[in-house]
């Protein structure tokens, strides 16, 4: 058997800080069956309202994913009621809200761009939402169709925390870096994770109902940008914050290869950090069957805590 993209990039200590994807909002709607490599058009959702949902998502920050729960994934038809949820994970603003539906197109009716900005008011209008009263989320990345890394990683994490007894475990379709397999994306916060073991997962989730965010495995928060995502795990290690929603990244000057990242804290203290796009070598794939290549990789060069005179200036 070839070697799988998740262990050329584990057996070269590639760094996973600053790849996570750039989402402000996730939505997710419950869908079980077999998943496509295109989940929202080649699955049991009907395509039509996959592609239509697909296109209301461009350009509003929201991301649309499907849900399952971890187990066995035959050909079985839709159960009457879905779970749906929604969360914004911008710090300041962080919310999870959950809802049932049993139209799956009632999706189409939600303003998504007043999702993307952080608005929860029309999902709970038109779903009958509320805030999220349970665990926080673990959604583990599974989808082998798009990459088999994912299947083979993903699928056994899922059942392991599942059968363990936490709460909150779903399969994800998408989460991006299969090479990072198995990946989790960890909500409200929006922390996601990659080469994720069970219980590194367990004291993530444990973290998240203490209000702390775990930085170790972390691949950065969805809020972000990716140099802001390195820029802002980095402060953290640094100055050994790690309370949830008290860091922010409020300005990104330059542009790849380089930027200059300015990381604010509710305090009042601000951190300009110096971050640098490499090129990860030797040569490997980016997901399994891919040709080889460099992917780009986030270096902190360096991080400056900005006294009360440089800021004046």
């Amino acid at each position: 058997m070839s070697s799988t993209c998740s262990t050329v990039s584990r057996e070269l200590d590639e760094p996973v800080a600053g790849t996570a994807a750039t989402v402000r909002t996730w939505l997710l709607l419950e869908q079980p069956g077999p998943w496509g490599a295109k989940a929202l058009t080649s699955s049991h959702l009907d395509p039509a309202l996959g592609r239509a949902l697909e296109a209301a998502a461009q350009g509003t920050g929201v991301r649309i994913a499907l849900i399952r729960r971890p187990g066995r994934h035959a050909d079985s038809r839709m159960p009457a009621t879905r779970r749906v949820y929604v969360a914004h994970t911008v710090p300041g603003n962080v919310w999870l809200h959950s809802a049932t539906t049993t139209d799956p197109a009632r999706l189409l009716d939600l303003d998504l761009t007043a999702l993307g900005r952080g608005e929860a008011a029309c999902f709970d209008a038109v779903l009958g939402g509320a805030p999220h009263a349970g665990d926080p989320l673990a959604l583990v990345c599974t989808n082998g169709k798009r990459d088999r890394c994912c299947a083979l990683l993903g699928r056994p994490l899922a059942a392991e925390l599942a059968s363990s007894g936490v709460e909150g475990v779903w399969e994800v379709t998408h989460l991006g870096g299969h090479r990072f397999s198995p990946t989790v994306l960890v909500l409200p916060y929006g922390y996601a994770y990659g080469r994720a073991e069970a219980h590194a997962v367990k004291e993530v989730l444990h973290g998240v109902q203490e209000g702390r965010v775990v930085t170790e495995g972390c691949r950065g928060g969805s809020a972000w940008e990716r140099p802001g995502q390195a820029a802002e795990l980095a402060v953290r290690r640094v100055v050994r914050e790690d309370a949830a929603q008290v860091l922010s990244v409020v300005r990104t000057e330059g542009e790849a290869p380089h930027w200059e990242v300015t990381v604010a804290h509710v305090d009042g203290r601000r951190w300009r950090v110096e971050v640098a796009q490499g090129a990860s070598r030797p040569p490997r794939p980016e997901s399994c069957g891919s040709a080889l290549g460099s992917p780009a990789r986030m270096d902190v060069l360096d991080v400056r805590a900005l006294t009360p005179a440089s800021l004046a200036g």
